[in-house]
Parts: C-alpha cells; structure tokens; sequence
C-alpha cells in the first residue's frame, strides 16, 4: 500500500496539549451507531467454532515507537482469540521480555527462551513452548539473550527468514501466531516481517506516534518486495484512546483520513485495568472480564477473525 507524504502532516489546529486523565473503565455509548473512528460501526457477529485447526495465520504486532501498546494488544488480542476457540501462540520477539513478564513469567529464570531455537541446532520449538493461564493460549518466550542473536544472525544465509523457519514444525497445531515486535526496525523486526501473514500496527492517539507510521509503512512494503510477496497491512488499531481530549479525536480523525477502511473499528480507550493486568500477569479478559478495555479486544479479536 502507498501511503503519500502529506498524508501525515498535521494539520494547522492539531493541538499538542498533555492528554487528560484516565477514562473511567466504563463502555462508551455509540451515538448512532457511530464510533470513535467517526464511521459507522459494522456490526460483526461471533465467529463460528472452528472443525478442525491450522495451519497458523502469523501476524507481526509491529511499531517501530514504544509505548504504543504491541504487548498488552499481543495478550489481550490472544486471550480473546482463544476465548473464541482458536489456538494462539504469542511469540515474544522482544529482547525485553515484555510479553513474557506480562504472562507472569520471569524472564531471567528461563533456562532455554526463543534465543536457543533460533541458536541452537539441538534445542526444539515445542520443548520451550509454555502453557498460559489461559486455555489454548500458548508462549514462547524471551529474554535479553535475544539482544545476541541479531548481531549473530548478521553473518548468516537467509538471515532473514530465520523466524519462519523456526516457527515451521508448530505451524499446523495453532491458528493464530501473534508475534510480539521490539520498538525498532532491525533485523529482528524484519525477521517477524518476513515471516508473517499480516501485520497489525498499534498506534496510539498521538500526535507523534502518527508522523512514526510513515517509516514503518515504508519498511513494509520494501519487505513484502523483497522478502515476503504475501505480506498484507491486516489493520491498524487505535490505542490509549481519550474521547474527552481533542488531542486523540484529531489524531483518530488523521488516521482514518489517511488509511481508511484499514483502520478498525475497535479502538482501545486509556484506562487504569492495563496497569494493574501487568501487575497481575494475566490478560485483561481474565483480570476484567466485564470492562470496557475487555469487550475492545473482544471486538478486535472479532475483526481480525472476519478479515
């Protein structure tokens, strides 16, 4: 997809005030079916159970500006795919850890992470797979030893595609992969890139965050060319999202200017539940299963489903 330059310029009254306080953890009420993007909700009905499941469709939860909410839209998106019946792996390609430690697993205590499988000859995908608290949801988690393997894998053939060979053997067993991007756009993000089927970009309601896009969108499209012919933009969602600031409405109407039916109709609105969901380890399906923030990615889980 081309995305033209002037598309992100902001325009004259964009305003750049600090946003306002948190959302109360309550849904918000369409005004006539019309939703936070200022288009009409489309109404998308529960998926059907699946009769058989594989092979996995992977998406890359990419964007190359943290903070954006790729982790907390990596668990929580899982969790309500797997509230629908499918398989989900999450991939934590983060040297960080994030979505590790957000499953209330502590990184540093890992004996073998995503780094051996990718390292080493002897070490198996399935063997560092672990279960989560949530049925049918499945990790394979990271720790800072991934740092290593992108200055290791510089010297390799196929470097790139490092990823989907390592993903191979687990393929047929899941229906969805959801791999966890660094905020960057190194070797390891191109590798997730390479791999995937798609790629869902949050963005949050900020100003600074929109004008990062541009790069992002540009580095995905010099991969689909090169590297992944299959690759497709699957959506981009709005995150930590503030009805009440004119700040976000500004940054949410740009969005849907420039990209369109791309951008879902599910929007993730600020609220205090994704803190504490970290604290907790668990997602937000689980920890809040009645909130606003759960019945979002719901939604999106819905979405993703239909597209």
């Amino acid at each position: 997809m081309s995305t033209p330059e002037h598309a992100f310029a902001p325009r004259a009254d964009l305003s750049l005030a600090p946003h306002a306080a948190p959302v109360d953890d309550v849904a918000q009420e369409p005004v006539d079916g019309i939703g936070p993007t200022g288009r009409t909700r489309r109404h998308i009905a529960d998926p059907p159970p699946l009769l058989h499941h594989g092979p996995a469709k992977i998406l890359a939860v990419c964007n190359q500006k943290g903070g954006v909410g790729k982790t907390t839209t990596t668990i929580n998106l899982g969790a309500a795919l797997a509230e629908y019946g499918r398989r989900v792996l999450l991939v934590d390609f983060d040297p960080q850890g994030a979505l590790s430690v957000g499953l209330g697993v502590h990184p540093h205590q890992l004996e073998t992470t995503i780094y051996n499988v990718i390292m080493e000859n002897d070490t198996a995908v399935p063997d560092v797979i672990r279960k989560t608290m949530v049925d049918d949801m499945d990790l394979l988690p990271s720790n800072i030893d991934l740092s290593a393997a992108e200055i290791q894998l510089v010297s390799e053939v196929g470097r790139e595609h490092t990823l989907v060979r390592t993903l191979r053997p687990v393929i047929d067993y899941y229906d969805y992969v959801l791999v966890d991007c660094q905020p960057s756009l190194g070797l390891l993000t191109v590798n997730a890139l390479a791999a995937a089927d798609g790629v869902l970009i949050p963005l949050e309601c900020e100003f600074f965050s929109l004008r990062g896009v541009a790069l992002l969108i540009d580095t995905i499209e010099k991969v689909k060319e090169r590297l992944n012919p299959k690759l497709t933009i699957t959506g981009i969602l709005a995150t930590m999202y503030d009805p009440r600031t004119l700040h976000s409405r500004e940054v949410m109407a740009r969005v849907v200017e420039a990209f369109g039916d791309i951008v879902f109709d599910s929007v993730i609105n600020r609220t205090v539940r994704f803190p504490e969901t970290t604290v907790a380890g668990e997602p937000i399906t689980r920890w809040a299963p009645r909130s606003s923030g759960a019945n979002a990615y719901r939604a999106l889980a819905r979405e993703v489903i239909a597209r």
